[in-house]
């Protein structure tokens, strides 16, 4: 019964406090969730007040947008109107307008003719003007005929009298000038781009030139010194021309001048000796300087052989033998040697000769050798220069003469070269030869002498 009675007490006593657990936990979520509500209450509230302040605005703009709308319409309205009159307003204007037109027309009526005589001459006269060196003193007179050309072309508009005189008078005046030689200031710009104010001299409508002889190009309205000048004779002429007061000079004047002076170019782009050697390239600078050594040996020699040659003449005339030249040394052993039998004395000077030819015929191979290698050296640079013009044609085509022409001149000049190196050579190889040979017959005519006299003195004892 005790043991009952105490397990009973303890079951209500775990029932209750699941009880007091349970209704904690209740309480809890109750409250949890009331916060809930009222958060989720008051979210929809404001969003409901926005809701309202955004719909508002939303009328407001639109009221607003339509005004905007009204008076842009307004404003179309209005435009459409004045497009509509700018319309008829332009259809009458051009009405008006062909009719002014084809009242111009019938007022012209000959003058058409004329008009267009007036645009063909102004029209070459621009073309003559731009590159006449007449303009250079008279500035301004392309813009003047390019002007009267755009006025008559222009139907709304005629060339008064003054602008018909005027043609009139600058076809007079680039006659007139065209025969004329002038002196006048005038800005030059120099080849480094510098500008300088001096005198400048026109012959006619051919050349400009400077005081001290320098030729001048005129073009775009600017004089400018030509970067390379002709000749020295023609520089002197024209220097000679500027310092005259009146009398005829020498002038080399260019008669294309007005037409952009093309025989004074190609004068210019002459090439000098200078230039042409210097074409011949490496090639043509070993032909060159085995010319130099060729013209110093063979000087070198002329001038020591005649030295030997006076000496031999001046031996020829004294009766003693002296050792300042061949033919001495050769006669000292005659001298050294009298009761010498004659085939030891006739040995003895053959030797002396055969001694002496050497020293007489010193780099006459070499002389030789020059003269067969140069014509062949400019074989060499003939071809080298055939292979660069043919290279030329591969990458350029044949089209174009200028990638040409460096391989054709180093062709040319070299074989040039070589003959000029060749062809003296040779007449002084022969010149040199010449001398020896005939220092070396005199010798050998003295020692023939010799042995003739010998022997005949020997006969005689």
């Amino acid at each position: 019964m005790s043991a009952f009675s105490g397990r009973s007490w303890r079951v209500p006593a775990l029932v209750g406090l699941v009880a007091v657990l349970g209704s904690a936990q209740v309480g809890a979520q109750s409250a949890t969730t009331s916060e809930l509500l009222q958060k989720v209450k008051q979210g929809r509230y404001a969003e409901a007040q926005e809701n309202k302040e955004r719909e508002a605005r939303f009328r407001a703009e639109k009221s607003q947008q339509e005004a905007m709308l009204r008076e842009a319409q307004s404003r179309l309205a209005g435009l459409e109107r004045q497009a509509a009159d700018k319309e008829k307003q332009f259809d009458a204007n051009e009405a008006r307008l062909a009719e002014v037109s084809d009242r111009l027309r019938e007022a012209k009526g000959a003058l058409n003719e004329l008009f267009g005589h007036i645009t063909t001459t102004a029209g070459d006269m621009v073309s003559i003007v731009e590159v006449s060196p007449v303009s250079a003193q008279y500035p301004g007179r392309a813009a003047f005929f390019e002007g009267l050309i755009e006025k008559i072309s222009r139907s709304d508009k005629l060339p008064t009298i003054e602008e018909i005189e005027r043609l009139w008078f600058e076809l007079q005046r680039e006659m007139v000038e065209s025969g004329r030689v002038v002196r006048f200031p005038a800005t030059v710009v120099a080849p480094d781009g510098g500008e300088q104010q001096q005198d400048v001299v026109r012959v006619g409508s051919f050349n400009l030139v400077t005081t001290t002889g320098d030729y001048l190009s005129f073009s775009g309205g600017r004089i400018e010194q030509l970067a390379r000048q002709p000749e020295r004779r023609y520089r002197k002429w024209a220097a000679e021309l500027a310092a005259a007061d009146d009398g005829l000079q020498r002038f080399g004047a260019d008669p294309t001048g007005p037409t952009g002076g093309s025989l004074l170019s190609a004068l210019i782009a002459t090439p000098n000796l200078e230039e042409r050697w210097q074409q011949g390239g490496y090639v043509g600078y070993a032909i060159t300087a085995l010319g130099v050594i060729a013209l110093v040996v063979a000087l070198w020699r002329l001038v020591a052989l005649s030295v030997i040659g006076s000496r031999v003449r001046a031996q020829l005339k004294s009766a003693r033998a002296r050792s300042d030249n061949p033919l001495g040394r050769l006669l000292a052993i005659h001298e050294a040697n009298p009761a010498m039998d004659t085939e030891t004395l006739e040995l003895k000077l053959s030797e002396q000769v055969i001694r002496e030819i050497p020293g007489l015929e010193k780099f006459q191979g070499a002389l030789k050798i020059i003269a067969a290698v140069a014509p062949l050296m400019g074989l060499l640079g003939t071809v080298t220069g055939m292979i660069v013009t043919f290279q030329a044609i591969t990458i350029y085509g044949a089209g174009d003469p200028k990638a040409m022409a460096s391989g054709i001149s180093t062709a040319l000049v070299t074989t040039v070269l070589g003959l000029l190196v060749a062809i003296p050579t040779v007449l002084l190889h022969t010149m040199v030869a010449s001398r020896s040979r005939r220092i070396i017959q005199v010798m050998e005519e003295q020692a023939t002498g010799i042995i003739a006299e010998h022997t005949e003195a020997a006969r005689a004892r």
